[in-house]
């Protein structure tokens, strides 16, 4: 459905087929329009500011295309060892996270934004998520390199996709690890839906 002809649409600031997936199995009909936000000019923060920051810099970006929509914006990334690791560039920098990673417990963290800009609302919240790995070996980690799925995930690791390999366990929100917190998002999204009768965010 094209929902452009509403007078404030959801629009999904990522390119990620997983917070789509999460987002759309909420409930929820939105436009998807990835932010272009250059994350290498992020100043250096802590990490749960640094993923609030680049989650508000997505939105905002987004926003300036979308000034009557509802705008919604998440950043995921992995802290280890007082190292923030987000997407690997190729499979050394992959390598070296999985290692990192490997017999660890660390956070996943992940900040989202929802940004309402016609009524100058903003919402920024950020969800950790703590994972215990089990140790693996350098043969294990140049396999799961291999199925190219270390590529578009902070951390290196995809946990919906053969990263449960290396889980003892997840303490917090599974959804969180995955790139959303719909948990925390989808009551917030529901009083938004719910001021508005002209906004069918909502599917029947």
């Amino acid at each position: 459905m094209n929902l452009s002809k509403f007078l404030n649409p959801l629009i999904l600031a990522s390119a990620s087929p997983r917070r789509k997936a999460l987002l759309k199995k909420a409930g929820f009909k939105f436009i998807v329009d990835p932010s272009n936000y250059d994350e290498e000019k992020a100043p250096s923060l802590p990490p749960r500011q640094l993923a609030k920051y680049l989650s508000t810099q997505k939105a905002k970006e987004v926003a300036f295309r979308h000034p009557k929509a509802i705008i919604l914006a998440a950043d995921t990334l992995v802290f280890c060892c007082g190292q923030v690791l987000g997407k690997p560039k190729n499979k050394k920098e992959a390598q070296q996270m999985l290692r990192l990673l490997s017999g660890s417990t660390h956070q996943v963290i992940t900040a989202f934004t929802i940004l309402f800009p016609s009524q100058k609302k903003q919402i920024t919240k950020s969800v950790v998520t703590k994972i215990v790995f089990r140790k693996f070996s350098d043969q294990e980690i140049n396999y799961y390199i291999k199925t190219k799925k270390p590529f578009d995930k902070a951390g290196a690791y995809a946990i919906q996709e053969q990263g449960d390999q290396f889980v003892v366990k997840i303490i917090g929100d599974y959804d969180n690890v995955v790139g959303l917190p719909v948990k925390e998002i989808e009551p917030i999204l529901r009083k938004i839906d719910a001021s508005s009768s002209a906004n069918p965010h909502l599917s029947s």
